[in-house]
C-alpha cells in the first residue's frame, strides 16, 4: 500500500539546498502557506491465531512553510591597493594595481520547505478476552526520514473493540505488527510488520 503524492518530491528538493548551502543556527521559519491533505486505509491485520484483529487509516497533511537561514554568498569587488602615504600604488609606482577580489558575505535568504503531518487511527479488536493471552495488542514501528525509528504500542483487554490514535511529522514508513498477550505486553501470535504507511518515492 503506498500513498500516490507527491510527499517526498519538495523534502527531498529541501534536503538537496540545505547540505549544499551552510545554515546558520539562527534559521527561522514563518507560518504555513499551503496545504495539502491525503488519506487512506491499513488492514485489516490478524495475529496469526486470529484473537486480535486491527485497522484503521492514515492521513497526512503536507505544509509548505518558508525557511529564513543566513547563507555566505560570494560578492566580487575590484580593489586597489594603496602606499603607505595613502595615495594610489598604481598611480604613484606608474602601474596598475588594482585587481578582482572575491570576497564572502552573509546573506539572508529564504527557500519553501515542506512538513508532512500524519495523524494514525486504529480499532483495535480482542477476540479472547479470557485465560492466558486475554490481550490484544498492536505495535507501530515509525521510521523517519533520516532513518531513526520508534515504537508505540496499545492494547485491548475488554471483549468490546477500541479505537487508538498517535500522530507526528515527516514519516518515511509506519509498519504494525499485531498479537496476543497479556496485560503488561505481547507475548505469542504475532502478524508480523504489516504496511500502514509509505512515503511517496
Amino acid at each position: 500500500m503506498r500513498f500516490v503524492s507527491r510527499i517526498l518530491i519538495g523534502v527531498a528538493a529541501a534536503t538537496t539546498v540545505a547540505i549544499a548551502a551552510p545554515v546558520a543556527a539562527n534559521a527561522t521559519v514563518t507560518s504555513a502557506t499551503s496545504a495539502t491533505a491525503h488519506s487512506d486505509g491499513w488492514g485489516p491485520y490478524f495475529s496469526s491465531d486470529h484473537k486480535a484483529r486491527a485497522d484503521g487509516h492514515v492521513s497526512v497533511d503536507e505544509k509548505r512553510s518558508k525557511y529564513w537561514y543566513w547563507k555566505w554568498v560570494p560578492v566580487k569587488k575590484w580593489v586597489c591597493e594603496d602606499d603607505h602615504k595613502g595615495k594610489d600604488k598604481g598611480h604613484h609606482e606608474g602601474k596598475d594595481d588594482c585587481h578582482w577580489v572575491v570576497k564572502k558575505v552573509k546573506k539572508h535568504v529564504w527557500e519553501w520547505r515542506y512538513d508532512h503531518f500524519y495523524k494514525v487511527h486504529s480499532t483495535l479488536k480482542n477476540y479472547k478476552w479470557w485465560g492466558k493471552r486475554d490481550c490484544a495488542w498492536e505495535t507501530f514501528k515509525i521510521v523517519n526520514l533520516d532513518g531513526s525509528s520508534y515504537f508505540k504500542s496499545f492494547s485491548n483487554c475488554s471483549k468490546y473493540g477500541k479505537d487508538f490514535s498517535f500522530f507526528g511529522k515527516n514519516a518515511a514508513h509506519i509498519y504494525v505488527k499485531v498479537s496476543t498477550g497479556h496485560r503488561h505486553g505481547p507475548s505469542g501470535y504475532p502478524s508480523g510488520w504489516r504496511d500502514v504507511y509509505h512515503a511517496a518515492a
